[in-house]
This record gives C-alpha cells, sequence and structure tokens, in this order.
C-alpha cells in the first residue's frame, strides 16, 4: 500500500518537473513529445533540459536517502545523515578547488569524487587504526574529520574572488544546473538498493541491538564494514553529481518510520522513491519561484521537509 502511494508520487513529480520551467509547455504537449508529435522546441526543451534533471534529481535523492537509512543503522544515531562523516566536505574541497582553479564541469566531477573518496579512506583508516573499530570511534573521527574540511573550505571561501563565491555557494547549497547522470548511476541506485534488500533481515536485527544480532547469529564486522563502503560510495556519488543537498538523508527515513515503515524491506525502497520525488518536486520549485534566476535545491528542501517532517511528528506523537 505505502510502496504504491510512493510510485504514484514519483509519477505525479516527474510530470511536475517536466512541465515546470520557464518555457510553458502543456500535458497535451509533453504527451506528444514522448509519441514522436511534439514540436521541436517542446522537443528540445524535454529531452535536452528537463528530462536529464529530473533524472538527475530522482537518482541524486534516491542515493542521499538510502544511505540515509544506512547511516543510521550503522551509527545507531537518529541524527545521522550521509555527511556526518566528512564525505561532502572532502568532495566540497575538491570541488571547491577545481572551481578556483577553472576547471571544467568534468574536472569538478572528478575533483569532487577525489575529495570524497580521499575523506572516506581517511576517516575509515583513522577509525579502523588498531584493527578494530567502534561505532563510538567511528562517528568521532567523522565529525573531526569533517570540521577539519569545514576549515579548508572556509579558508578556500574567504581567499576566492566574488564571481568564485558565487559558483561555490551553490555547489555548497545544492545545484543541479548542470548535473548529468547516465546508465552507471542508475545502475549503482539499484545495486545499492538490492544489497540492502538482501541483508534487510540484518539490519532490522541490528536496530534492536548489537548483543541481539550476534546472539541470532549477525556478523557484526562484516555488516559494519560493508555498510559503511556501501553509504560511502552512495554519498560520495550523490555530491559529485549535485552538490551538497543537504536535509533529503536525515529527514525522509525518519518520516517513513514515523508512518509505519519500520521494516527495512519495506524502508529501503520507499525510502528511495519518497527521497528521489522529494528532490525532483524541491528542484522543479527552485528553478521556478524566483524564474529566470534559481534557488540552489538545498535552500528548497530545507524550507519543504523542515515543517512537512514536524506536522508528521507532531501528528505520530499525538496518537
Amino acid at each position: 500500500m505505502l510502496l504504491g502511494a510512493l510510485l504514484m508520487l514519483t509519477a505525479i513529480s516527474a510530470v511536475f518537473s517536466l512541465l515546470s520551467g520557464s518555457v510553458p509547455i502543456s500535458i497535451s504537449e509533453l504527451t506528444a513529445v514522448f509519441t514522436g508529435d511534439g514540436s521541436p522546441l517542446a522537443v528540445q526543451v524535454i529531452n535536452e533540459i528537463r528530462l536529464p534533471r529530473t533524472l538527475a534529481a530522482f537518482i541524486t535523492g534516491g542515493l542521499l536517502a538510502l544511505s540515509g537509512v544506512i547511516m543510521q543503522v550503522l551509527l545507531r544515531n537518529p541524527l545521522a545523515d550521509p555527511y556526518i562523516l566528512g564525505i561532502s566536505g572532502g568532495a566540497a574541497v575538491g570541488a571547491l578547488s577545481a572551481i578556483l582553479l577553472g576547471m571544467g564541469s568534468l574536472g569538478l566531477t572528478n575533483a569532487a569524487f577525489a575529495g570524497a573518496l580521499f575523506s572516506i579512506l581517511l576517516v575509515f583508516g583513522l577509525a579502523n587504526r588498531v584493527g578494530q573499530w567502534s561505532v563510538t570511534r567511528l562517528l568521532l573521527t567523522g565529525v573531526v574529520i569533517s570540521a577539519g574540511w569545514g576549515a579548508v573550505i572556509n579558508i578556500l571561501l574567504t581567499t576566492s574572488s566574488t564571481n568564485t563565491v558565487q559558483s561555490m555557494l551553490f555547489w555548497l547549497m545544492g545545484d543541479l544546473s548542470q548535473s548529468e547522470v547516465h546508465l552507471g548511476h542508475f545502475l549503482l541506485l539499484v545495486t545499492g538498493l538490492i544489497c540492502g534488500l538482501l541483508v534487510s533481515r540484518s539490519l532490522n536485527v541490528l536496530v534492536r541491538g548489537e548483543l541481539v544480532a550476534i546472539s541470532l547469529g549477525v556478523n557484526i564486522n562484516v555488516l559494519r564494514t560493508g555498510m559503511y563502503i556501501a553509504a560511502s560510495i552512495l554519498t560520495a556519488t550523490a555530491v559529485t553529481v549535485a552538490g551538497s543537498v543537504g536535509f533529503v538523508g536525515l529527514v525522509i527515513p525518519h518520516m517513513l518510520r514515523l508512518v509505519g515503515a519500520r521494516d527495512h524491506r519495506i524502508l529501503l525502497p520507499g525510502s528511495v522513491l519518497l527521497g528521489g520525488s522529494f528532490l525532483v518536486i524541491a528542484d522543479s520549485l527552485a528553478r521556478t519561484l524566483i524564474a529566470p534566476q534559481q534557488l540552489p535545491v538545498g535552500v528548497i528542501t530545507a524550507v519543504i521537509g523542515v515543517p512537512g517532517f514536524l506536522i508528521i511528528l507532531r501528528s505520530t506523537m499525538s496518537k
């Protein structure tokens, strides 16, 4: 029932995104584009601008929401999000350095992914320095590394020109205007979801506590390592596509839990669908509210998500 509703929301959000923009396109024109009878302008706008951006938003939102579920289970912390272990900080330093050096979009993407990968290896290496690691050590290491990246980011911002700073700030707040996704991004999202579903029973057990999981035969160390690697790769990929889009990975899993989706066999696919739909709608609003100017999509996710989450939380607590 819940997944069916989320699938419907996904379809509605996609149509809303394809119809939204400075160039008005009706539903009949949109249908004509997909049947091969659309006008040249409508075909160009849909195929070259809106459809790629809609796909990028959905995949990015799905990656962040899926990573958020994994991080919250891994760290056993309801405040955990995909960026808590410094991955976005490393990616941001790489991306801002590329912007400062005047690199193109490909160079920026590669630099962001390299920074995220370096941060992943740094956090895991320091947390696992003595051959063993705990949730507390991993969390503390990630928070400290994240703070260090924050200092470097501030240095880059304060030493850059005004024009460069604007580009940097858009990236830091999330920007899908230059985003490109391909089949590999979609396969990564699907693979991450399938792997999550394969260990969903173990995740259900781990939520109840480590001792319970161990007593039921779950290999905690292997599961934790796999979760960290998976969440890190998902987050790093999302950051390279759209920058640091906040709020999605933190709130989307909680929204689903508050409406009863606590079983990870439902929570994982539900998070992908809701996270993707949420970011598609947010990006549609970001590019239309003050058109032709665009807002950072991260601003919209916060504006929509904060009151929505509080309303759901209030209604759930009152039952």
